[in-house]
């Protein structure tokens, strides 16, 4: 076994794929199927809260990290909406990545329960730009947990109440 393989650590997750239209989504399973490494088949549903796109749900299985590397796939896509969990390990945090064509990447690294962690910089950083009256606290701070996207995606979660979801796992 070497360094690289030995530091490799097993996680799971969960990409949800709020909107997209019907020619993206066979793209989006090539997307996510060549950063898993497996072949990926999602069932698409239409979605109720923009005509003309569809959503699908996609648990998975794979190495710490990959959360991080579908969200850098999928970054970019016009008239894409998905979010994408990554679970803690005993050596890495959690993630969470949220995507809006209007509002680009979110990021926020995740703890056991699912919270989400903020860096003391950061939050330092949003008390500073309070100070100096370009922004108030309460904005920064709900810039920093997300609520921008939680905010665009809230219609496009619930239209999906009730979708089924599959598990896929990495053979490692």
């Amino acid at each position: 076994m070497t360094a690289l393989t030995a530091s490799r650590t097993a996680t799971r997750g969960v990409l949800y794929v709020h909107s997209a239209p019907s020619a993206l989504c066979p793209h989006i399973e090539w997307a996510v199927g060549g950063v898993l490494g497996v072949a990926v088949n999602m069932s698409w549903t239409p979605q109720p809260a923009q005509a003309g796109s569809y959503r699908a749900e996609l648990s998975w299985a794979g190495d710490s990290g990959s959360a991080a590397a579908v969200a850098s796939a999928l970054r970019g896509w016009n008239h894409l909406r998905f979010e994408i969990t990554e679970e803690p390990t005993t050596t890495t945090e959690g993630s969470r990545y949220s995507y809006t064509p209007e509002l680009g990447v979110f990021h926020a690294v995740t703890g056991l329960h699912g919270d989400i962690m903020i860096p003391e910089d950061r939050l330092k950083a949003a008390v500073v730009k309070a100070a100096l009256g370009d922004t108030s606290l309460i904005g920064e701070i709900d810039k920093l947990l997300g609520k921008p996207w939680d905010d665009e995606l809230e219609t496009f979660r619930h239209a999906g109440d009730g979708a089924p979801v599959r598990w896929l796992h990495q053979v490692v």
